[in-house]
Protein backbone atom coordinates (compact mmCIF):
# COMPACT_ATOMS: atom_id res chain seq x y z
CA UNK A 1 0.00 0.00 0.00
CA UNK A 2 1.43 3.52 -0.85
CA UNK A 3 0.61 6.55 1.69
CA UNK A 4 1.57 9.94 1.37
CA UNK A 5 3.04 12.34 4.48
CA UNK A 6 3.44 16.06 4.35
CA UNK A 7 5.27 17.40 7.88
CA UNK A 8 3.95 21.33 7.41
CA UNK A 9 7.08 23.49 8.85
CA UNK A 10 7.16 27.25 8.92
CA UNK A 11 10.57 26.87 7.34
CA UNK A 12 9.89 24.45 5.56
CA UNK A 13 7.29 21.27 4.15
CA UNK A 14 8.99 18.13 3.90
CA UNK A 15 7.01 15.63 1.87
CA UNK A 16 7.53 11.92 1.47
CA UNK A 17 6.09 9.33 -0.19
CA UNK A 18 5.58 5.54 1.63
CA UNK A 19 5.22 1.78 0.77
CA UNK A 20 3.80 -0.05 4.05
CA UNK A 21 4.59 -3.64 4.79
CA UNK A 22 4.90 -5.61 8.27
CA UNK A 23 4.67 -3.97 11.22
CA UNK A 24 8.11 -2.02 11.06
CA UNK A 25 8.65 1.59 9.76
CA UNK A 26 7.19 1.75 5.87
CA UNK A 27 10.03 2.03 3.26
CA UNK A 28 10.74 5.74 2.06
CA UNK A 29 10.39 5.61 -1.52
CA UNK A 30 10.80 9.32 -2.45
CA UNK A 31 11.65 12.51 -0.09
CA UNK A 32 11.49 16.55 -0.70
CA UNK A 33 11.57 19.74 0.68
CA UNK A 34 9.24 22.99 -0.35
CA UNK A 35 10.24 26.48 1.36
CA UNK A 36 7.22 27.37 3.53
CA UNK A 37 6.30 30.66 1.55
CA UNK A 38 3.02 31.71 0.55
CA UNK A 39 0.29 29.60 1.25
CA UNK A 40 -0.75 30.02 -2.92
CA UNK A 41 3.03 29.30 -3.27
CA UNK A 42 3.99 26.39 -0.88
CA UNK A 43 0.68 24.26 -1.53
CA UNK A 44 0.83 24.45 -5.10
CA UNK A 45 4.21 22.66 -4.87
CA UNK A 46 3.45 20.30 -2.43
CA UNK A 47 0.38 19.18 -4.79
CA UNK A 48 2.54 18.82 -8.08
CA UNK A 49 5.30 16.69 -6.33
CA UNK A 50 2.74 14.37 -4.98
CA UNK A 51 0.91 14.08 -8.22
CA UNK A 52 4.38 13.09 -9.63
CA UNK A 53 4.85 10.45 -7.20
CA UNK A 54 1.49 9.54 -7.92
CA UNK A 55 2.68 8.35 -11.47
CA UNK A 56 5.72 6.77 -10.44
CA UNK A 57 4.15 4.62 -7.78
CA UNK A 58 0.96 4.81 -7.91
CA UNK A 59 -1.66 6.37 -5.87
CA UNK A 60 -1.56 6.62 -2.29
CA UNK A 61 -4.28 5.55 -0.52
CA UNK A 62 -4.35 8.44 1.92
CA UNK A 63 -1.77 11.18 2.52
CA UNK A 64 -1.07 12.57 6.38
CA UNK A 65 -0.49 15.81 7.66
CA UNK A 66 1.73 16.78 10.90
CA UNK A 67 0.93 20.86 10.98
CA UNK A 68 2.44 23.86 12.78
CA UNK A 69 0.13 26.01 14.12
CA UNK A 70 -2.45 26.92 16.59
CA UNK A 71 -4.51 24.04 14.02
CA UNK A 72 -8.27 23.27 13.93
CA UNK A 73 -8.56 19.59 14.68
CA UNK A 74 -11.90 19.41 16.05
CA UNK A 75 -13.92 16.87 13.42
CA UNK A 76 -16.96 18.71 13.69
CA UNK A 77 -15.93 22.03 12.81
CA UNK A 78 -16.43 24.02 10.08
CA UNK A 79 -12.69 24.97 10.20
CA UNK A 80 -11.19 21.51 10.59
CA UNK A 81 -7.89 20.85 9.16
CA UNK A 82 -7.26 25.28 9.04
CA UNK A 83 -4.39 27.07 10.34
CA UNK A 84 -5.79 29.58 12.22
CA UNK A 85 -3.84 32.42 14.61
CA UNK A 86 -0.56 31.39 13.22
CA UNK A 87 1.95 34.21 13.83
CA UNK A 88 3.38 33.24 10.36
CA UNK A 89 2.85 36.11 7.56
CA UNK A 90 -0.33 35.07 5.39
CA UNK A 91 -0.64 31.63 6.84
CA UNK A 92 -3.74 32.39 8.98
CA UNK A 93 -6.96 30.58 8.65
CA UNK A 94 -4.95 28.58 5.67
CA UNK A 95 -7.61 25.32 4.72
CA UNK A 96 -4.61 22.82 4.59
CA UNK A 97 -6.01 19.77 4.59
CA UNK A 98 -9.03 20.77 2.78
CA UNK A 99 -6.64 22.03 -0.26
CA UNK A 100 -5.14 18.63 -0.54
CA UNK A 101 -8.42 16.68 -0.41
CA UNK A 102 -9.68 18.59 -3.03
CA UNK A 103 -6.65 18.60 -5.09
CA UNK A 104 -5.88 15.07 -5.24
CA UNK A 105 -9.17 13.23 -4.37
CA UNK A 106 -7.46 11.26 -1.02
CA UNK A 107 -8.54 11.08 2.18
CA UNK A 108 -6.23 13.19 4.70
CA UNK A 109 -5.34 12.48 8.21
CA UNK A 110 -4.80 16.11 10.36
CA UNK A 111 -3.05 16.68 13.35
CA UNK A 112 0.02 19.00 14.86
CA UNK A 113 3.34 18.40 13.75
CA UNK A 114 4.47 17.65 17.10
CA UNK A 115 1.37 15.18 17.48
CA UNK A 116 2.29 13.53 14.35
CA UNK A 117 6.18 13.17 15.58
CA UNK A 118 4.82 11.46 18.80
CA UNK A 119 2.73 8.86 16.96
CA UNK A 120 5.34 8.09 15.05
CA UNK A 121 7.75 7.58 18.26
CA UNK A 122 4.84 5.61 19.78
CA UNK A 123 4.45 2.99 17.18
CA UNK A 124 8.01 2.60 15.88
CA UNK A 125 10.17 4.69 18.23
CA UNK A 126 11.56 5.27 21.58
CA UNK A 127 8.48 5.73 22.94
CA UNK A 128 7.03 2.13 21.60
CA UNK A 129 5.17 0.30 24.18
CA UNK A 130 4.51 3.32 26.57
CA UNK A 131 1.03 5.10 27.65
CA UNK A 132 2.44 7.93 28.54
CA UNK A 133 4.61 10.34 27.42
CA UNK A 134 5.52 13.87 25.70
CA UNK A 135 7.08 14.69 22.72
CA UNK A 136 8.46 18.54 22.61
CA UNK A 137 10.55 19.95 19.49
CA UNK A 138 12.46 22.86 20.02
CA UNK A 139 13.17 24.80 17.17
CA UNK A 140 12.29 27.23 15.53
CA UNK A 141 9.31 27.70 18.22
CA UNK A 142 8.74 25.12 21.26
CA UNK A 143 5.74 22.58 20.35
CA UNK A 144 4.68 19.73 22.55
CA UNK A 145 2.53 16.39 21.62
CA UNK A 146 1.09 14.69 24.81
CA UNK A 147 0.52 10.89 25.03
CA UNK A 148 -1.67 9.80 27.40
CA UNK A 149 -3.65 6.53 27.98
CA UNK A 150 -2.39 5.38 24.68
CA UNK A 151 -3.93 7.96 23.04
CA UNK A 152 -2.88 11.52 21.65
CA UNK A 153 -4.81 14.28 23.26
CA UNK A 154 -6.68 17.27 21.89
CA UNK A 155 -9.37 18.42 23.92
CA UNK A 156 -10.70 21.42 23.11
CA UNK A 157 -7.94 22.71 20.69
CA UNK A 158 -4.73 21.07 21.03
CA UNK A 159 -1.85 21.16 24.02
CA UNK A 160 0.16 24.29 23.68
CA UNK A 161 3.30 23.29 25.46
CA UNK A 162 5.52 25.86 24.62
CA UNK A 163 3.27 28.72 25.83
CA UNK A 164 3.24 27.75 29.37
CA UNK A 165 4.94 30.44 31.11
CA UNK A 166 8.25 28.84 33.49
CA UNK A 167 9.31 30.88 36.77
CA UNK A 168 11.86 32.79 35.41
CA UNK A 169 15.49 32.59 36.36
CA UNK A 170 16.92 35.83 38.19
CA UNK A 171 20.17 35.67 36.60
CA UNK A 172 18.23 35.79 32.75
CA UNK A 173 16.73 39.17 32.45
CA UNK A 174 16.20 38.43 28.60
CA UNK A 175 11.98 39.82 27.87
CA UNK A 176 11.56 36.76 25.39
CA UNK A 177 10.63 36.60 21.62
CA UNK A 178 7.54 35.06 21.59
CA UNK A 179 4.62 37.83 20.15
CA UNK A 180 1.64 36.59 21.88
CA UNK A 181 3.22 36.00 25.45
CA UNK A 182 7.05 37.35 25.34
CA UNK A 183 8.90 35.02 28.49
CA UNK A 184 6.80 31.82 27.71
CA UNK A 185 8.76 28.95 27.03
CA UNK A 186 8.78 29.40 23.49
CA UNK A 187 9.97 32.81 24.34
CA UNK A 188 12.77 32.18 25.90
CA UNK A 189 14.42 28.79 24.94
CA UNK A 190 13.17 28.92 21.17
CA UNK A 191 15.84 28.86 18.39
CA UNK A 192 14.79 32.71 17.87
CA UNK A 193 14.95 33.58 21.63
CA UNK A 194 19.10 31.61 21.65
CA UNK A 195 20.01 34.47 18.71
CA UNK A 196 18.20 36.64 20.71
CA UNK A 197 19.73 36.46 24.07
CA UNK A 198 23.24 35.58 22.73
CA UNK A 199 23.50 37.34 19.06
CA UNK A 200 24.34 34.18 17.42
CA UNK A 201 22.61 31.52 15.85
CA UNK A 202 22.35 28.16 18.49
CA UNK A 203 24.51 25.78 15.44
CA UNK A 204 27.04 28.61 15.94
CA UNK A 205 27.50 28.47 19.72
CA UNK A 206 30.48 25.47 20.81
CA UNK A 207 29.50 23.46 23.37
CA UNK A 208 31.26 25.26 26.37
CA UNK A 209 28.86 28.23 25.46
CA UNK A 210 26.63 29.53 28.81
CA UNK A 211 23.99 29.54 26.16
CA UNK A 212 23.27 25.57 26.79
CA UNK A 213 23.19 25.65 30.93
CA UNK A 214 21.09 28.09 30.69
CA UNK A 215 18.90 25.93 27.98
CA UNK A 216 18.79 22.98 29.83
CA UNK A 217 17.67 25.24 33.31
CA UNK A 218 14.68 26.71 31.44
CA UNK A 219 13.72 23.45 29.53
CA UNK A 220 13.98 21.82 33.16
CA UNK A 221 11.89 23.81 34.92
CA UNK A 222 9.07 23.86 32.17
CA UNK A 223 9.66 20.20 31.80
CA UNK A 224 9.25 19.42 35.64
CA UNK A 225 5.74 21.16 35.15
CA UNK A 226 4.55 18.79 32.63
CA UNK A 227 5.52 15.87 34.80
CA UNK A 228 3.27 17.37 37.88
CA UNK A 229 0.64 18.01 35.17
CA UNK A 230 0.70 14.93 32.81
CA UNK A 231 2.67 11.87 35.25
CA UNK A 232 4.78 10.92 31.80
CA UNK A 233 6.71 8.25 31.63
CA UNK A 234 9.38 10.17 29.26
CA UNK A 235 9.90 13.52 27.35
CA UNK A 236 11.67 12.66 23.77
CA UNK A 237 13.22 16.25 23.02
CA UNK A 238 13.18 17.14 19.51
CA UNK A 239 14.01 19.76 16.81
CA UNK A 240 16.83 21.61 15.84
CA UNK A 241 17.89 22.82 19.05
CA UNK A 242 16.29 19.91 21.42
CA UNK A 243 18.65 17.60 19.48
CA UNK A 244 21.82 19.34 20.61
CA UNK A 245 24.06 16.49 21.79
CA UNK A 246 24.32 16.15 25.39
CA UNK A 247 21.30 18.65 25.95
CA UNK A 248 18.48 16.18 26.68
CA UNK A 249 21.03 14.32 29.17
CA UNK A 250 21.97 17.32 31.15
CA UNK A 251 17.41 18.67 31.12
CA UNK A 252 17.06 15.10 32.54
CA UNK A 253 19.40 15.48 35.95
CA UNK A 254 18.07 19.37 36.35
CA UNK A 255 14.39 17.94 36.45
CA UNK A 256 15.44 16.37 39.18
CA UNK A 257 16.64 19.67 41.38
CA UNK A 258 13.34 20.97 39.77
CA UNK A 259 11.13 18.50 41.55
CA UNK A 260 13.46 18.07 45.02
CA UNK A 261 11.99 14.60 45.39
CA UNK A 262 8.30 15.21 45.31
CA UNK A 263 7.23 12.38 43.19
CA UNK A 264 8.35 9.05 44.74
CA UNK A 265 8.77 6.83 41.70
CA UNK A 266 10.95 9.72 39.92
CA UNK A 267 13.04 9.77 42.96
CA UNK A 268 14.90 6.52 43.15
CA UNK A 269 18.66 6.22 41.71
CA UNK A 270 18.86 6.84 38.20
CA UNK A 271 15.06 7.07 37.49
CA UNK A 272 15.84 10.63 35.90
CA UNK A 273 18.70 9.38 33.86
CA UNK A 274 16.31 8.64 30.20
CA UNK A 275 13.71 10.44 31.72
CA UNK A 276 14.60 13.38 28.78
CA UNK A 277 15.72 11.36 25.78
CA UNK A 278 16.06 11.75 21.94
CA UNK A 279 13.81 10.38 19.88
CA UNK A 280 15.06 7.76 17.82
CA UNK A 281 13.38 8.66 15.07
CA UNK A 282 15.81 11.80 14.99
CA UNK A 283 14.79 14.30 12.95
CA UNK A 284 12.46 12.12 10.70
CA UNK A 285 9.89 11.81 13.58
CA UNK A 286 7.52 14.56 11.67
CA UNK A 287 7.55 13.10 8.48
CA UNK A 288 7.27 9.28 9.69
CA UNK A 289 4.97 10.26 12.07
CA UNK A 290 2.52 12.09 9.50
CA UNK A 291 2.56 8.48 7.57
CA UNK A 292 1.45 7.00 10.62
CA UNK A 293 -1.82 9.29 10.69
CA UNK A 294 -1.92 8.18 7.29
CA UNK A 295 -1.40 5.20 8.07
CA UNK A 296 -4.36 4.53 10.84
CA UNK A 297 -6.38 6.70 8.69
CA UNK A 298 -6.00 3.36 6.03
CA UNK A 299 -6.66 0.80 8.88
CA UNK A 300 -9.19 2.14 11.39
Amino acid sequence: MIIAAIEAGGTKFVLGVYRTGGDGLPALLSKTFIPTTSPEETLAASADYLEAMARTYGKPEALGIGSFGPVDLKPSSPGWGHITATPKPGWQNTDLAGYFRRRLALPVAFDTDVNAAAYGEYLWGRAKGLQDFIYITVGTGVGGGLFSGGKLVHGLSHPELGHIKPKRFEDDPFPGVCPFHGDCLEGLASGPAIAGRWGAKAEDLPPEHPAWDLEARILARAFATYALVASPELILLGGGVGLRPGLAEKVSLLVGQELAGYIPAMASPGRLEGFVARPSLGGEAGLAGSAALALRLCTE
